[in-house]
């Protein structure tokens, strides 16, 4: 008996099936309905007439032939192609076995034991492409049932953004409520400032709060700079809400709840500034504490590096740090330590930025800090390859209100307030060494007590 009935309605049963789970158009099941009967009426011809080698099983390799070139060749029946290729080697070969018998009996009847062989592989073959397509259909079901999943999750998130969306408008309208007291407290200091300047009487107030209101500045740049990054979150988070990608919202969301959190940070600092210029009456009215002059001078560097860039997107510098990690903690007064590292670095940037916008692309921005262990205390060295300092104001910069910067953009007092907190304020020293055009150095000693 041929195999080949067999395997026919092996072949109609499949495809029907796969009809029946409504991978296959619906019209074409009467045909497989006729093809799957005529190859039961094949298979009791052909045990009848007791032969394989009749008209019974020409027509069988024919019908078989027929189903596999439909099926590899239309569309409808791409999900039925694995299974074509694992029966594929068998009807080949079962195929040539009738052949070669047919035309040549003696040739067929000496390598009769080779076809047996080709056919007993074929089988082989489709045994094993047998458990890898149904491996392939258990992932496949895999991943329907996560689509489902997915799809579940998509409607409960129209809940969740509806949340969002009213916690992001609370969130936003907070910050702009921050950025406008800040910004009113920032007008209010420099009315101030210019009032304390006008008399001799409080004249050191009125250095100080020139002071504060050139560090107020830092903080309302990062709120101006947080909310922005927000606001952009914020577009970011809808898109990928309409997308379904909600670990992506999430990411966004915890995101946007980091920046609030700079923002709340940098509010605070702007508030305790401001009460700080109410309550102080000369510096040394606080609690020296245990500093880490490492972590105080990275974090300060990253501030005034970021400080800039909030100002000037496209601008970029190397920064170096050499710090040395044998450094032991350090009594000083932690804010005030802060500001003189912040004013050191806040000028290395302005330097380079300068020098940039002079040489152009060609020039890259370096600013480098590093820390050494001395015999008399912790050294502090901050470098540049900015514009330098002409040797004929060196000695004027320390002085309080003088300054190289074009009017409105500097007060003159960094520098002046870093050499009373330094010198006066911790008995150390600040040294300055620059070439014009090349690079300047400021060398803070602050002393082991």
């Amino acid at each position: 008996m041929n195999f080949d009935y067999i395997l026919l309605i092996i072949v109609f049963s499949h495809l029907r099936r796969a009809l029946q789970s409504k991978i296959l158009l619906p019209q074409i099941d009467k045909y497989l309905s006729i093809g799957f009967w005529f190859s039961v009426v094949l298979l009791i011809t052909g045990i009848l007439l007791g032969s394989s080698k009749d008209i019974t099983a020409w027509i069988a390799h024919a019908m078989l032939f027929t189903v596999i070139y439909f099926c590899l060749t239309q569309k409808e029946f791409i999900s039925v192609k694995s299974f074509i290729y694992s029966i594929l080697p068998f009807v080949a070969v079962n195929f040539l076995k009738d052949f070669t018998e047919l035309i040549n009996s003696s040739f067929h009847q000496e390598w009769n034991n080779y076809f047996d062989t080709a056919i007993l592989f074929s089988i082989i073959w489709f045994f094993a492409m047998f458990f890898v397509n149904r491996k392939q259909r258990k992932d496949m079901e895999k991943e329907r049932l996560k689509a489902i999943e997915l799809e579940k999750e998509f409607l409960q998130s129209e809940i969740l953004k509806e949340k969002l969306e009213i916690q992001v408008a609370e969130r936003t309208a907070e910050i702009l409520g921050q950025k406008e007291e800040l910004q009113k407290t920032l007008d209010e200091l420099k009315t101030t400032q210019a009032q304390l300047i006008q008399s001799e009487k409080m004249a050191s107030l009125g250095e100080l709060t020139a002071g504060i209101a050139h560090e107020i500045q830092n903080p309302l740049n990062f709120v101006n700079n947080f909310s922005e990054v927000s606001s952009e979150l914020l577009d970011e988070m809808n898109e990928e809400i309409v997308k379904g990608d909600f670990d992506e919202v999430k990411n966004i969301a915890n995101d946007i709840k980091k920046n609030l959190e700079k923002i709340n940070f940098h509010g605070k600092r702007a508030d305790s500034i401001v009460k700080g210029m109410l309550q102080h009456s000369r510096i040394g009215n606080t609690v020296k504490e245990p500093t880490n002059i490492n972590k105080l001078a990275d974090e300060y560097l990253r501030l005034a590096y970021h400080g800039l860039r909030a100002k000037d997107k496209s601008f970029n510098a190397d920064l170096v740090t050499d710090f040395d990690e044998n450094l032991p903690k350090i009594n000083v007064l932690t804010q005030e330590i802060g500001r003189v590292l912040l004013n050191l670095f806040t000028n290395a940037f302005y330097a380079t930025h300068q020098m940039q916008k002079k040489l152009g692309e060609g020039y890259k921005p370096i600013v480098s800090v590093k820390t050494e262990l001395k015999e008399k205390g912790i050294e502090i060295t901050v470098k540049d390859n900015g514009i330098g300092i002409p040797g004929t104001i060196k000695d004027k910069i320390m002085q309080p209100f003088f300054t190289t910067k074009p009017s409105g953009e500097g007060t003159g007092l960094g520098l002046s307030l870093s050499y009373d907190i330094v010198v006066k304020g911790h008995g150390g020293t600040i040294a300055i060494d620059s070439r014009e055009n090349d690079y300047t150095v400021f060398t803070v000693l602050l002393p082991i007590e």
